[in-house]
């Protein structure tokens, strides 16, 4: 058979199980590049599955393959793929969640898509989300941290309390000042949703295609404990240069945040370890050395998955002086200082920042509100409100928040003339009504709540649209660049690499003495590097032998 056509013949011998296990989690928000290295399979063997996916879905088990005594519907691979969303949003708040948890959600969501989709009211009683079927999710999914059956997984005042004398006895053995102790917490932020009841949200939910849950995005704040020292946040948005900027010409470093971009718009470990050793641990040290202060630190934060438990060992030695404590599970919503006050007042400060932003453009400009919202509000625009709302949250509100996890600091604290919190709402709403906007108080504090409520199956719906949306573009993206770096390379060198490859070969198979292994290393050599660039000279030859 001729050598070109053995990337072909790999992609044969991978099983149809395997490739839509492949669908799957790519549908689910993995990357083309972490399936290949997951997979071991090249990234031009992933992409060809996902351009025939469609194909590949409907058909049979591979032969010889053992066929399955129920085939999973696509209602339930549905309930998969939102389950791993909703699991995921749950673990970046910090939350424990069990097994039975887990089904019971299994459960909901499928319920809601029976109800919701014509003719699949038959499946009812194929999904029972039994043990079994969250022993097989949990292999296809790679989830972890999840509790077993018989373990709580609900707001924990035990741990909590016992955490509590736990960081006293820290904090008192180390002699930890206010100054010294810091807590970090993730928020997400729909930064262009208004109140439910405004007639600007009623259109937009009325639009064909609305997807509300497209302008979201993560931010980390941390600050310390004496409320006097807020850190650089780190922001996390699905798009990693916006057009906006390019339009602006904006320089990153430059911004207010820490920039990162993935295309679920959630903290990773990775962007956490850089927020780290690139602000946290700078920002800290100055700080110290500004305010003469001992060089040590303690970090408070929950178990979330951005968060690794080896922290401290991860450090360079430049920051050996930072100290982690971690939040007991399902802890967060009792003792976490950031999720006590300082989060809702940030997003009270920003929605008020951002009808203020509204407000005045309507005034000094000949734009609608409408016209504005729609047309001219960006993410540059709300990079600026979240400045603004950070900085303009009151050293009394950091504070306070920590009057539980540590009563001691709060007591002992001096408090400056600073804003408080009750008149941001009035504010909002009086703003809201010069506008022409039904606002109520109690619409502000359900927005500003939205990130602590269980995410519907619609909202969970819109986002695996847009991953999905994302995945189908990044692959494009890819397609696109490995086609301009395959133009790139000259047809003249690529004869000369591969003539040069036939002389070595012909001369190791000449003279080395186990002809066994020469002949499984060259022909792996053949099958994974050298077909590549043959499968390119046959294309340019003819171009239609290319698609495999």
């Amino acid at each position: 058979m001729d050598k070109s056509c053995k990337a072909k013949r790999i992609l044969n011998r991978i099983t149809i199980e395997v490739k839509k296990e492949i669908i799957s989690k790519h549908e689910s928000g993995v990357r083309v590049c972490d399936l290949a290295k997951q997979f071991g399979v090249a990234k031009s063997t992933v992409s060809s599955i996902l351009k025939n996916k469609e194909a590949i879905k409907g058909a049979n088990v591979a032969r010889g393959v053992k066929t399955l005594t129920r085939q999973r519907t696509q209602t339930i691979e549905e309930v998969e793929k939102l389950l791993f969303i909703w699991i995921n949003e749950k673990q970046l708040a910090g939350d424990r969640i069990s097994e039975s948890i887990i089904c019971k959600k299994a459960l909901h969501l499928h319920a809601d898509l029976i109800k919701n989709t014509p003719g699949t009211s038959a499946e009812s009683d194929i999904f029972k989300a039994s043990r079994g079927w969250f022993d097989n999710f949990k292999r296809r999914s790679g989830i972890h941290s999840v509790v077993r059956l018989g373990e709580a997984a609900s707001a924990n005042k035990e741990d909590a309390n016992r955490f509590v004398l736990a960081f006293k006895d820290c904090v008192e053995a180390e002699g930890f000042l206010p100054q010294q102790v810091f807590n970090c917490d993730e928020a997400g932020l729909f930064w262009k949703k208004m109140p439910k009841n405004t007639y600007i949200t009623k259109e937009e939910k009325s639009l064909p295609g609305h997807k509300p849950m497209k302008d979201r995005l993560t931010l980390l704040l941390c600050g310390n404990a004496s409320g006097d020292f807020k850190l650089k946040p780190l922001l996390v948005y699905h798009s990693e240069n916006p057009g906006v900027f390019k339009k602006n010409s904006v320089i990153k470093s430059k911004l207010p945040v820490m920039w990162r971009a993935n295309r679920k718009a959630w903290v990773t470990r990775q962007f956490f370890i850089e927020w780290v050793h690139e602000v946290f641990g700078p920002s800290v040290k100055e700080y110290l050395q500004s305010k003469n202060l001992p060089m040590k630190c303690l970090l408070v934060m929950d178990n979330a998955p951005a968060h690794p438990p080896g922290l401290e060992e991860e450090l360079v030695e430049e920051f050996s002086f930072i100290n982690v404590m971690f939040l007991p599970p399902n802890t967060t919503s009792l003792i976490q200082p950031m999720e006590q006050q300082v989060i809702p007042n940030f997003k009270k400060l920003y929605t008020r920042a951002l009808f203020q932003r509204c407000f005045e453009v309507t005034s000094d400009t000949e734009l609608t509100l409408r016209e504005f919202w729609k047309n001219n509000f960006n993410i540059l625009h709300c990079l600026h409100l979240i400045d603004k709302a950070w900085r303009d949250v009151p050293q009394r509100t950091l504070m306070s928040a920590w009057k539980t996890l540590w009563p001691e600091a709060f007591l002992e604290g001096v408090f400056e003339d600073v804003e408080e919190d009750a008149p941001i709402v009035e504010d909002i709403v009086s703003l809201g009504k010069s506008m022409g906007l039904e606002v109520s108080s109690d619409d502000i504090e359900e927005l500003v709540q939205d990130h602590k409520t269980e995410l519907t199956t619609e909202e969970l719906q819109n986002i695996l649209t847009e991953q999905q949306q994302a995945a189908t573009e990044e692959l494009s993206e890819e397609e696109e660049e490995e086609e301009e770096r395959q133009e790139s390379l000259p047809t003249a060198l690529i004869k000369e690499m591969c003539a040069k490859w036939v002389e070595v070969q012909s001369f190791v198979e000449k003279y080395h003495p186990d002809k066994a292994a020469v002949s499984c290393a060259t022909n792996t050599f053949n099958d994974h590097a050298m077909s590549h660039f043959r499968q390119i000279l046959k294309h340019r030859k003819n171009p239609s032998c290319w698609d495999l």
